[in-house]
């Protein structure tokens, strides 16, 4: 249950994190936003390892270089399609991506029990109703959910390397994955000089990049503690709380297929962490 609890808590840090960065990335470019939030975020890691005083654990804290990869990448194409679409479709589509971690568990040997797996079934069954949009104006949306798509694969490599980085030291993890994001958007930042972020839209970055690296470590202080097949697919219902803000705070409209897949996923999780 406390796994479970953990990655719960990463899926609402995410959640928020990634409808702030929603409502931004449509007058920002991801990199603009990226550059600011992820140093943010990579300093408090920075902090927190500094001060417990205990150095790298050994060579898989490596697997979390792999892992940012991946992470970063898919930020960089969520944000994009949530620029180009609606929250509310482009968000499950992303969350798809629970499915890859969880093939892999369970071919490396997870047992999950048969609520458990039930539990995965209608989660991932949710996230697929609730990214479809059945109305007519949902072809405006293509270039989006291609974005969405690139998205679902990316942050579903995710999750399998930095799982195995965690293990050694969660915290290590945290922050070796936070240090090659910062690397790799730094880069990006040289090659394409997007437009600077103004001065007032400090104050939401900067909470982002806290909120993303809260998620960050949350899942993997949950990966310490659960099956990856598990902690995966409940960190991965981030889009879940995507959707209900967006619903809540843009008025963006639902079908009831998507609400459908909302409760599926909401039963989803209870029937995991009962397992």
């Amino acid at each position: 249950m406390f796994a479970a609890a953990l990655a719960l808590a990463a899926a609402a840090s995410w959640g928020i994190g990634d409808f702030l960065g929603g409502l931004k990335s449509r007058t920002l470019h991801p990199i603009a936003i990226l550059i600011i939030a992820q140093p943010i975020g990579g300093a408090i890691v920075a902090i927190w390892v500094l001060v417990r005083g205990e150095g790298p654990p050994g060579r898989e804290i490596l697997w979390a270089c792999l892992a940012a990869v991946f992470g970063t990448t898919g930020l960089v194409a969520f944000y994009r399609g949530m620029a180009a679409g609606a929250l509310s479709i482009v968000a499950p589509i992303a969350g798809a991506g629970a499915a890859i971690p969880v093939v892999w568990g369970l071919a490396h040997g997870d047992d999950p029990s048969r609520w458990q797996e039930l539990g995965f079934a209608a989660a991932l069954v949710g996230v697929v109703l609730a990214s479809l949009e059945r109305r007519p104006q949902a072809a405006r949306l293509a270039a989006g959910v291609g974005w969405a798509a690139i998205a679902m694969v990316a942050f579903g490599g995710y999750y399998v390397p930095m799982h195995a980085a965690s293990h050694a030291d969660f915290l290590w993890a945290a922050f070796v994955f936070r240090l090659t994001s910062i690397s790799m958007i730094s880069i990006a930042w040289l090659v394409l000089r997007p437009p600077r972020a103004r001065r007032a839209d400090l104050p939401v970055l900067a909470s982002m990049g806290l909120l993303d690296t809260g998620g960050n470590v949350f899942f993997a202080a949950a990966s310490t503690k659960g099956l990856v097949s598990v902690v995966s697919i409940l960190a991965s219902l981030y889009p879940v709380v995507t959707v209900l803000l967006a619903r809540a705070v843009l008025h963006e409209r639902v079908d009831h297929s998507q609400e459908l897949g909302i409760l599926l996923a909401l039963v989803g999780i209870v029937l995991i962490s009962a397992g």
